[in-house]
């Protein structure tokens, strides 16, 4: 064999080698994106709570042409416990608070696109002003693009609260949902994200098969349904470039998490 025939297999070795193991780097890293919004009306400040109306459209656009296969949190749940891999255009969209704009905005947005999506909703500030009312929330829980998630009763910190307290948002906000709405409350999201041990058992025990924070989960690959990570999207999020980046199955592994509490 001549010495250039050695070196082309050597660095054909190198090369094949290199290729599977970035292949098994990436098969083994990429996390299904769950975008978290709050706020969605016709604002144009920049704001890490709000989008407006024009670039929530835009950015639901950009899931479409880019042949997104926006999947409930149900789904999620339900692969993951099953040991399923979700495509690597899976997406999943989640609003935290229950705001009347997602009803007004976002909500008929969805529909037009057909996206399903989970609203977590304090159960009791429906019907507060700039909330959903009782009327306007059975409505979308009819609905089978939309599922709706316990965000406490009161949206209090629960790291804050004492153990009772913590137990009594966890338990009566499922309680109350369920009883209000006719219909199973079986994911939670953590008010602002905050979480400790004791909060995490209270929902296993209150029955909840997922709880979602923020960019608080310990577990960066998303494989604790009790502390699942979210990518907040705003008004901010208005190029290729940064959806791109977001929706990439990798930003969970490079971005910066908090502490839980």
């Amino acid at each position: 064999m001549t010495m250039f025939k050695r070196i082309f297999l050597t660095l054909l070795l190198i090369a094949v080698v290199s290729f599977s193991c970035v292949s098994l780097w990436v098969s083994n890293h990429y996390i299904v994106p769950i975008i978290m919004y709050h706020h969605v009306n016709e604002t144009v400040e920049i704001d890490p709570m709000v989008v407006s109306d024009k670039w929530f459209r835009w950015q639901m656009e950009y899931l479409k042409k880019h042949y997104f296969d926006v999947i409930s949190l149900d789904e999620f749940v339900k692969a993951k416990l099953e040991g399923k891999k979700l495509s690597k255009k899976s997406v999943v969209i989640t609003f935290d608070d229950g705001f009347e704009d997602n009803y007004t905005y976002a909500y008929p947005i969805l529909k037009e696109y057909g996206f399903p999506a989970t609203i977590f909703v304090p159960s009791n500030q429906m019907g507060l002003e700039g909330q959903m009312t009782l009327t306007q929330l059975k409505e979308i829980a009819a609905d089978e693009l939309i599922t709706i998630g316990s965000h406490t009763r009161e949206h209090l910190y629960l790291p804050d609260l004492q153990l009772e307290e913590q137990k009594a948002e966890i338990f009566g906000s499922k309680e109350e949902l369920e009883r209000l709405l006719n219909v199973q409350i079986e994911h939670f999201a953590y008010p602002v994200g905050g979480f400790d041990e004791t909060s995490k058992q209270f929902i296993k025990d209150a029955g909840y098969k997922s709880a979602s924070t923020t960019n608080r989960g310990h577990d960066r690959y998303n494989n604790d349904l009790f502390e699942l990570n979210r990518i907040r999207f705003s008004n901010k999020d208005c190029t290729n470039d940064i959806l791109w980046m977001k929706l990439s199955g990798y930003y969970n592994v490079f971005r910066k998490l908090k502490n839980s509490h």
